[in-house]
């Protein structure tokens, strides 16, 4: 197994080099992306002639703001969630502790990191980095627990930085409108895995307005381009498709898990983009679906673990079905 699919999930060109057949053939399970876009087809064109327009960003920020519950003032855009935590990195300049299992990204940004458990006390000033829902686990923390420790994270002079990259399908379990001026509390979010457009690279990051005018200062006047401002903006205010999108994934999500309990597999985690198996012989299992011409997340420091994002249509599932009973589709 090529180390490339051992870091971020979605890199179908590779995956058709390695097993055969050009990306069009691959089913990529590998994200976590809501595999049914928000239909950005739908928008005004863009005009890609223009330089961003500073009024249609702002629009954009006041969009998500109201969307996340927090004043605009505390909302910066950025692009992508992965730039923010490196720029958040070099902005707090203090060491960092990222929970285990996290994302890789968490430990990189921050390094040298330490690991941390969930609520732990803090014993220094330091930024706690994790993710709710977390990744790979899907584990989801009540948010008055979230918030308790941010309180003790910030006794100490540290931060919190809560990764809520896939919390949109858990509006309840957020925590952004605990975000306030003069609290170490830092939010970010994700637009792409929600509304399934990851190459936009739009993301925003909730914090106090000193660090928000900092951020605003290390982006520079284009900090995302047209085309994320214009698909943004629209996406936010479609309160219609989004709750549509809430009650579609679970049941989709609960379709993969009859799949892979139907196979000896036991998926666990309350995200309903995706579920992690534990437990499995990864390796081999990930070579039986490339065969097959599909991607799976591999883990190089767990290679009992493989996560799964969920299929978008009867289709795709009846294709994963057949591949994990080593049967063509």
């Amino acid at each position: 197994m090529s180390a490339a699919f051992l870091f971020h999930g979605g890199r179908v060109s590779e995956a058709a080099r390695a097993f055969g057949g050009t990306p069009e053939d691959w089913l990529d399970l590998s994200t976590g992306l809501n595999p049914l876009a928000f239909p950005a087809s739908g928008i005004a064109p863009v005009d890609w002639t223009a330089l961003p327009d500073p009024d249609a960003l702002l629009r954009l920020e006041a969009a998500a703001a109201r969307h996340f519950g927090v004043a605009p003032e505390l909302c910066c855009a950025v692009p992508g969630s992965e730039t923010a935590l490196r720029l958040l990195a070099r902005a707090l300049d203090l060491p960092g502790r990222a929970l285990v299992p996290a994302y890789r990204t968490h430990r990189e940004a921050f390094a040298p990191s330490r690991p941390a458990l969930f609520g732990e006390q803090p014993k220094a000033r330091e930024v706690f980095v994790f993710a709710n829902p977390n990744n790979p686990d899907g584990v989801l923390r009540d948010p008055e627990d979230v918030v308790a420790w941010a309180e003790r994270i910030d006794a100490t002079g540290g931060f919190l930085i809560v990764d809520e990259a896939f919390a949109d399908c858990h509006p309840g379990a957020s925590v952004a409108r605990a975000v306030a001026p003069g609290f170490r509390l830092i939010v970010l979010r994700s637009f792409g895995k929600f509304f399934g457009l990851a190459g936009l690279r739009l993301g925003f990051v909730l914090g106090p307005p000193a660090l928000m005018m900092l951020l605003r200062q290390l982006l520079g006047s284009w900090p995302v381009h047209a085309g994320a401002l214009a698909i943004g903006a629209a996406a936010y205010a479609d309160g219609d498709w989004i709750a549509r999108t809430r009650s579609a994934l679970p049941v989709r999500a609960a379709a993969l898990d009859a799949v892979l309990y139907r196979h000896g597999l036991e998926p666990q985690g309350d995200c309903p983009l995706f579920r992690l198996v534990t437990g499995c012989a990864g390796g081999a299992l990930f070579d039986r679906l490339a065969r097959a011409r599909i991607l799976v997340r591999p883990f190089a420091d767990r290679p009992d673990w493989l996560r799964f994002g969920v299929p978008g249509d009867a289709n795709a599932l009846a294709r994963l079905d057949a591949a994990l009973a080593g049967r063509a589709a």
